[in-house]
């Protein structure tokens, strides 16, 4: 089974929390926007720890260090059976600062042409409704958690 590993970042403005979230890059992705949003994340590296990943994977697709408290959310299946692991960490990222590591593939299909592309094309802060109409349905689970641990925030589970 497959293993990816996430940041979730976070931020309180105003009394309301908003969550750090990016959409993927190259052309699969181009006109697809709602339930396509995911946290910064991918797959884990051979016997790399899980939180490793996620700090590294972070760093890859927005360019910018994460560090702090990472709190420990249980992890979700996607859809097509990728197993993900994800840590929240409060953080000031401002999406227009990202840069994204880039990919390569054969663009047009066929054409015999390899065209780079970025991982992340875009990246924003968003409310819990308007996170919930972007993010991967399945990581919806990550933003509720996170959010019941803010509201007793005096029992974080902390790695």
């Amino acid at each position: 089974m497959k293993q990816s590993a996430g940041i979730l970042l976070y931020r309180n403005i105003q009394d309301e929390v908003q969550f750090f979230i990016v959409h993927p890059g190259g052309p699969f992705f181009a006109k697809k926007n709602e339930g396509w949003w995911t946290v910064p994340k991918g797959e884990l590296l051979p016997d790399e720890l899980p939180l490793e990943a996620a700090i590294r994977e972070f760093k890859e697709e927005t360019g910018h260090d994460v560090t702090g408290v990472f709190i420990e959310l249980q992890p979700i299946t996607q859809k097509g059976g990728k197993k993900v692991f994800c840590w929240a960490a409060e953080g000031t990222l401002q999406p227009t600062d990202i840069v994204s590591n880039t990919f390569e593939m054969e663009w047009p299909p066929k054409s015999g042409k390899m065209k780079s592309f970025p991982e992340i094309d875009k990246a924003g802060w968003f409310n819990y409704a308007e996170a919930v109409e972007l993010v991967n349905e399945r990581q919806i689970a990550f933003l509720d958690e996170l959010l019941q641990i803010l509201n007793g925030s005096d029992n974080l589970r902390q790695s």
